[in-house]
């Protein structure tokens, strides 16, 4: 009977040790589990303050006395022509990398990608590329933004994307960075804006509890950055790390395997 009751044992201990290979399932966060009507966009004006996707939560900021928001939004809307801030739910190639839907964020005070759960996760990487707003203003000037380029085209422009990583105590694991535009390219006809879903690498972060983004630019004035800032983001891909898990099962290993000792010193005992 003993033998038998060892032999689950070490059958269940096995699976213990495997678990953390057999469940590293990525999840993707690509906002198709969100609704919306088409050409229509969400952006937290019933007073949510965040949305989850793919097991990610997406942080909003919504002022209800101004009609104005910050942080995530989600859109579907495909127009790349319109100019201007009517205009700033708007993917610039016009549509989602995927599906329909895709995730659309406004800098106003800094915000964050956060997880559902306070489990460390690593992020592979996810698309992005401009909104309809921020790449014809780049592109033809406004009458808050300059044209990138200069009237020359060989004003050394650009415009920033700076992911970074944060663990649970809010600590910087790695950043990485990606241009939306650069013009700093001798050769001008390097000069570029994206205008199409670019995949950017994240698993330089390491394991995080948050992701971060920053946007800059060489357009400033007295009031701060002048081009508009906003950036579109689809299929951000994620997979739990297995350490917490490997942990817990460690524990039970050590715990099963002090019960087999006890029960065969038992045996042992009542034998005698």
């Amino acid at each position: 009977m003993i033998d038998r009751q060892i032999r689950w044992l070490c059958l269940l201990l096995s699976l213990l040790i495997l678990a953390p290979a057999m469940t590293q399932a990525n999840f993707v966060a690509d906002f198709e589990d969100l609704h919306l009507s088409p050409d229509t966009y969400y952006n937290g004006s019933d007073g949510a303050g965040s949305f989850a996707s793919g097991g990610i939560e997406f942080v909003n900021s919504y002022n209800s006395e101004w009609g104005s928001w910050s942080g995530w939004a989600y859109s579907n809307v495909k127009d790349n022509r319109t100019a201007g801030w009517v205009n700033q739910y708007a993917a610039y190639p016009g549509g989602a990398n995927s599906g329909d839907n895709y995730g659309v964020y406004y800098q106003h005070d800094g915000g964050t990608v956060s997880l559902v759960n306070e489990a460390p996760t690593l992020f592979h990487g996810a698309y992005f590329t401009n909104t309809t707003y921020a790449a014809l203003s780049m592109r033809d000037g406004d009458s808050f933004s300059k044209k990138f380029g200069g009237e020359l085209g060989s004003d050394p422009d650009w415009f920033l994307l700076k992911i970074s990583g944060l663990n649970a105590g809010g600590g910087v694991t790695g950043t990485v960075d990606f241009y939306l535009a650069d013009y700093r390219f001798a050769d001008n006809r390097q000069d570029f804006i994206v205008d199409t879903w670019t995949w950017v690498d994240l698993s330089s972060l390491g394991e995080v509890s948050s992701l971060k983004f920053d946007l800059s630019s060489s357009d400033t004035g007295d009031w701060g950055m002048n081009t508009p800032a906003f950036f579109a983001m689809d299929d951000l891909v994620s997979a739990p790390e297995p350490s917490t898990l490997a942990l817990s099962c460690a524990g039970i290993a050590a715990a099963a395997a002090a019960w087999i000792v006890r029960r065969r010193r038992r045996a042992r005992e009542e034998a005698a």
